[in-house]
């Protein structure tokens, strides 16, 4: 089964086509992830990402429940900020 995470665009790195990639965070983990698929979204927007590449925008609301989801089934593990994470963040 294949499996889409929603985050949150923090921050862009590059713009173009192809190349492009922007900073998303997941529930307070931040990730490169490769942008091509959605060149139009903005920061503070949400992305469904597979496999490292954001593959469409998601509404706000519904990425919320799905982190909730996840949490009610146990199946956060990896999605949570470590405290060596959060320390290196700034958190």
């Amino acid at each position: 089964m294949c499996l889409g995470i929603p985050g949150k665009i923090v921050r862009w790195l590059e713009r173009d086509g192809v190349f492009a990639q922007a900073e998303v965070e997941f529930d307070g983990v931040r990730r490169v992830v490769h942008m091509a698929c959605v060149t139009e979204a903005e920061e503070g927007d949400f992305v469904i990402v597979h496999a490292g590449i954001a593959i469409s925008r998601v509404d706000p609301k519904e990425a919320e429940q799905i982190f909730k989801t996840q949490a009610a089934m146990g199946d956060d593990e990896g999605w949570q900020a470590t405290e060596s994470e959060d320390e290196v963040h700034g958190s």
